[in-house]
């Protein structure tokens, strides 16, 4: 390609980044993205991925998200480095992982459409460099404001998950898992991290990885996502991707627990069935309304049907070689959490300090779409659960993320509850830590 027609092609590229993939179809009413059994139009497509991405512009001064009625929001802890996930301690202290994505392999395989998504992450003020720490925060005279901040651990590899069994703390980096002994109340690590499992990387197009364990402690369970879209950089990169891990951390031994769940991010256990729910992002590139991201109980040995189908056995044309012997394994997710929403957070109501009816129900942080437009998430939700099971309608907890020029002010990911029963939010925008409590 001549170095002009190069320039041509990028500047077109470039126009189109305030568009929907330089052509656009008209967005359905999001709301039929959500529940059992979502509405899946046909799919549509582009030469170009569709951009639509909120530009990430911070926090004005005396702006903060808004709470649902009933609910009041506070900032728990600011100025924090890109946070992305929250762990509580059995003391009441809140670990924050301040990460981003690692160092990529220098290659070539992403071109002109690997250069678009690049400065479409940039825009979204997700490429700057990962802080690699895990932040301890402590609100020791219980006003909801975190007085304490120390340096926990630090020099990681893009950590995300983490869980503390026993004396020993597990962090799950973007290559490995890594585990740490803990003594109740030290606010700093300082010993070298024990190597439980390597994970996959290179590449990472899906680095965060998430970490449970079961409620006994005897294993671990790890959301690994996956290298691609829909596998487009060959199978080989996508070896014991898509999934989860069930491991062993006495052994390091490890299986895969579920597959074919493109993004599997948020886990945590569903206290009236204990069964372990995750919330999976969907894979692009098939139009506004589709696919919608879910949450799911996971069946052990389930497979969910990605690249191949979608939503159950919704088949994926574009994937080749076609394999209808996967689609016919796939199971229907339980829940749909709306189409591009980037839903990558997942905690269940606990404690008594919540009224009653958000008590085992699924709080969900939404990430916000980079490619649907209107724009959609950008802001925490609440699924309410019956019977170990989903029972209702979403309803908006924390919203007020975008500004009046429909830019970031802060993107919700990590949802976690604290010590007294309020939820916080990671904004890795905002750089915040959101406490959303009821009034009273």
């Amino acid at each position: 390609m001549s170095r002009s027609l190069a320039r041509t092609r990028i500047l077109t590229l470039m126009a189109c980044l305030p568009l929907v993939g330089c052509a656009g179809s008209t967005a359905m009413d999001p709301s039929v993205g959500f529940g059992p059994n979502p509405t899946l139009p046909e799919p549509t497509s582009s030469l170009l991925p569709r951009v639509n991405i909120a530009d990430a512009v911070g926090w004005p001064e005396g702006r903060m998200p808004v709470a649902a009625p009933g609910f009041r929001v506070q900032a728990f802890a600011s100025g924090l480095d890109h946070p992305r996930w929250l762990y509580r301690l059995p003391n009441g202290d809140i670990l924050v992982a301040e990460s981003n994505a690692p160092p990529k392999p220098d290659d070539k395989k992403g071109g002109l459409r690997g250069w678009v998504q690049g400065l479409i992450m940039g825009r979204a003020g997700a490429t700057v460099p990962s802080a690699n720490r895990i932040t301890l925060l402590r609100d020791a005279n219980g006003d909801g404001v975190a007085e304490i901040r120390t340096a926990f651990l630090e020099n990681l590899m893009s950590p995300f998950g983490m869980v503390l069994v026993g004396e020993t703390l597990y962090v799950a980096n973007a290559d490995a898992v890594v585990a740490f002994p803990y003594q109740t109340g030290q606010t700093r690590i300082e010993a070298a991290s024990r190597t439980i499992v390597a994970l996959p990387a290179g590449r990472n197009h899906h680095w965060t990885k998430s970490l449970v364990a079961s409620p006994d402690g005897s294993r671990l369970y790890v959301g690994v996502g996956s290298n691609s879209n829909i596998g487009e950089n060959g199978p080989d990169e996508e070896e014991g991707r898509a999934a989860i891990w069930e491991i062993d951390p006495a052994t390091g031994s490890h299986r895969i627990f579920a597959s074919g769940l493109r993004n599997p991010v948020g886990m945590d256990w569903q206290p009236d069935s204990g069964k372990l729910w995750v919330a999976v992002n969907e894979r692009d590139e098939l139009g506004n309304d589709l696919v919608p991201d879910y949450m799911t109980s996971v069946t052990p040995g389930g497979f969910y049907g990605w690249p191949w189908s979608y939503y159950g056995q919704t088949v994926d044309a574009r994937v080749e070689p076609a394999r209808p012997d996967m689609v016919s394994r796939a199971l229907h997710p339980d829940y749909a959490l709306g189409a591009h929403t980037a839903s990558l957070g997942l905690t269940f109501g606990e404690g008594d300090a919540l009224p009653a009816q958000y008590r085992g129900g699924a709080f969900v942080g939404q990430h916000g779409s980079w490619n649907r437009k209107p724009r959609s998430g950008y802001k925490v939700i609440f699924v309410p659960f019956a019977d170990g099971e989903p029972n209702g309608a979403p309803q908006d907890i924390l919203t007020g993320f975008l500004d009046e020029n429909d830019r970031a002010m802060g993107r919700p990911v990590g949802v976690q509850f604290d010590a007294t029963g309020a939820l916080l939010v990671a904004d890795d925008v905002g750089n915040v830590i959101w406490r959303v409590s009821p009034v009273g």
